[in-house]
């Protein structure tokens, strides 16, 4: 089987709006929190200090809490840590 990397295209605003007035409020929020989550991963630095630590394992829990929510609407809507925030 082929798999194609295929890039991430942009979407329009206006159409990011009206998908999103298509969904439930519970995984509308859970795709905030989840786009924060990887933002804040993004900031912090995994081995700087203690704090930074303890920051980055409760930003963890926050995105798995949030990809939980949304994998039961769409297995297709989890977000890594590994991804950029938009």
């Amino acid at each position: 089987m082929i798999s194609l990397n295929l890039p991430k295209v942009p979407v329009p605003h206006q159409v990011a709006e009206l998908m999103l007035a298509t969904m439930p409020e519970s995984v509308c929020e859970a795709a905030v929190e989840a786009e924060s989550a990887v933002r804040e991963l993004g900031r912090l630095r995994p081995l700087a200090s203690d704090e930074d630590r303890a920051d980055r394992e409760d930003e963890l829990g926050r995105l798995a809490l949030a990809n939980k929510t949304l994998a039961a609407y769409s297995p297709r809507f989890v977000i890594g840590p590994w991804e950029r925030a938009a």
